[in-house]
């Protein structure tokens, strides 16, 4: 099948991109840039570096940009999609949720209305596993937004490793936090992986943090040779 990833750049979008490679053929990345940070559908940190992404991928991209208000952010995906359907013949559309029955349950419901079949390749997955298929398989991976106690400014800009799955697995035991970040604690951004013909260096970045919450803003970056 011809599909199209919604791709946030994070961790999960990728790796989802990379399930369906196995079977399908992935042909467009989409990517909404919400202008809302508290959008209820949308990561939004670094966002704006998805088409170098999709350029280090060699994908097509299709962006588009919504104001990121609830549920009228929908009809912007559904645009969005629409777009992607007719440029690339798309038969279906893969998204990475893998706990977010908000987020599935309407990615579904436009998939039906456009006459697209929804895959979620990573849907109910164990999150301590699938955070340590993702490292094994290759990627490459800077956390990049914190979003609940007890995650500390450290994390802002960490590589996500085995040692930082391990200190995830242990939040998520005495914490109960989603260590995949499924309840909004983290966001992350893919620098480079085994989808990737060139790798994403981060040339400068800064750090917002408070109470908890804050985010790690690439400024510039740059595509090099692998």
């Amino acid at each position: 099948m011809n599909l199209g990833v919604l791709f946030s750049g994070g961790k999960d979008s990728c790796y989802a991109c990379y399930e369906a490679m196995k079977d399908h053929t992935v042909s467009c990345l989409i990517s909404m840039v919400s202008s809302n940070e508290e959008s209820y559908m949308f990561h939004t940190v670094n966002i704006g570096l998805t088409r170098m992404q999709a350029e280090a991928m060699e994908l097509p991209a299709v962006v588009r940009y919504t104001e990121g208000k609830k549920e009228i952010e929908l009809e912007d995906l559904t645009r969005a999609i629409e777009t992607a359907k007719e440029q690339h013949e798309l038969d279906g559309i893969v998204s990475g949720a893998i706990a977010s029955t908000y987020q599935r349950s309407r990615i579904e419901k436009i998939c039906t209305k456009l006459d697209l079949q929804s895959f979620t390749p990573l849907w109910k997955r164990d999150q301590i596993t699938l955070l340590n298929e993702i490292i094994s398989a290759g990627f490459k991976t800077l956390i990049t937004g914190v979003f609940a106690y007890p995650f500390d400014e450290s994390w802002l800009g960490r590589e996500l490793d085995e040692s930082a799955l391990d200190d995830l697995e242990r939040l998520y035991g005495k914490y109960g936090i989603n260590p995949s970040g499924e309840g909004g604690e983290i966001e992350t951004f893919v620098y480079d992986g085994s989808l990737f013909t060139k790798r994403i260096a981060v040339l400068d970045a800064s750090k917002r943090y408070a109470h908890y919450a804050g985010v790690y803003t690439i400024e510039r970056a740059r595509l090099e040779t692998k």
